[in-house]
């Protein structure tokens, strides 16, 4: 299960119980199409309520910051299961991890990205 909202042109997906296949396409098409009206600055992905995530969880997280690369939108990977920040860091990810609250998260993103 997921919860997204928009605040001020990031996207902030909250991840909650397990993340399979179907849930994945459905987020995928969802941001997606934020992505490319050139609207979005970045995305948060908040792991602290996420169970199980398989390959299809990592290649929706990778696949959205490929649509994000050419907009210049910055991807943050936030509060992830040690398991998971394990696979991230394989992944090539573990710079996109942060720990705390979305807020301040945005606080650090917004300020890096748009010289709050």
């Amino acid at each position: 299960m997921a919860d997204i909202i928009q605040i001020d042109g990031f996207v902030i997906v909250t991840l909650m119980g397990e993340l399979d296949n179907l849930e994945a396409n459905r987020i995928r098409s969802t941001i997606s199409s934020s992505i490319f009206t050139g609207a979005i600055k970045g995305i948060v992905w908040d792991l602290s309520n996420l169970s199980f995530m398989d390959s299809a969880g990592i290649g929706l997280i990778l696949g959205r910051m490929r649509d994000l690369a050419p907009y210049k939108g910055e991807t943050i990977i936030l509060n992830p299961s040690s398991t998971m920040e394990k696979i991230f860091n394989f992944s090539g990810l573990g710079s996109s991890i942060r720990h705390g609250s979305v807020d301040s998260v945005l606080g650090e993103i917004g300020g890096v990205l748009h010289e709050k």
